[in-house]
């Protein structure tokens, strides 16, 4: 099928946008802000249409998501929905997040990712970059075998490394179901806390892998 032409100013923007990614830039490759803007010098806010392609599957990778590029660039990972076809780029659950949702979520899930905890700007641990949080779409197979879309709190870390990923609800029932009585318990606290109590041997942990080797090696030296 022969694809439409992305100059074409009768499609809509977001049309526009997705074909000139597909015909200009390719998937894989690095663009620029500034191409972006030049090839649509008459569109305002470019930007925010070629963001709402996220929501139809495209996958565009900013800084947050692949830290070899600058602030400037962006990379045309993987194309999603073919929105130039009929009835392609109508919205059903992949609605975009409006403010206020964003606003709601954000309270929701206490500022934090829901992946691993991290709060907005914090550095990971034994690295100097920061977290940035966003919304994202998280999928769950419920025990009935469906899939359901979920609106979660997740850094950028985290938003990379589990894009493909699905939760499942049966194997989490499953396995919480063999667990003994007190760790089930313990579960069950954390759950209703919202939050993960760690132990003072499991904090001493995480603040021993953050060091480098040689002070690992001090450590490790230090105990039987």
């Amino acid at each position: 099928m022969t694809l439409p032409d992305w100059s074409d100013e009768r499609l809509g923007t977001m049309k526009r946008a997705a074909l000139w990614l597909v015909q200009v830039i390719g998937e894989g490759n690095v663009f620029t802000k500034s191409q972006l803007r030049d090839a649509f010098p008459s569109t305002a806010q470019i930007d925010r249409r070629m963001r709402d392609l996220r929501d139809f599957g495209w996958k565009i990778d900013t800084n947050r998501e692949d830290v070899s590029l600058d602030s400037n660039e962006q990379r045309f990972t993987q194309m999603g929905i073919p929105v130039w076809e009929p009835g392609k780029a109508t919205r059903g659950d992949a609605s975009a997040v409006t403010p206020s949702q964003r606003r709601e979520i954000l309270v929701r899930d206490g500022y934090k990712c829901r992946s691993c905890g991290v709060g907005p700007g914090e550095k990971y641990a034994g690295m100097e970059t920061t977290s940035q949080l966003d919304i994202a779409r998280r999928r769950v197979r419920m025990p009935d075998g469906r899939l359901q879309t979920d609106l979660v709190v997740e850094c950028n870390r985290c938003r990379v490394g589990g894009r493909d990923l699905i939760a499942d609800l049966q194997t989490i029932l499953a396995k919480a179901a063999e667990l003994p009585m007190i760790e089930k318990r313990m579960l069950a606290g954390w759950i209703d806390e919202d939050a993960r109590t760690f132990s003072e041997v499991e904090q001493i942990w995480a603040d021993y892998r953050t060091l480098p080797l040689e002070a690992r090696k001090v450590v490790r030296s230090e105990l039987p």
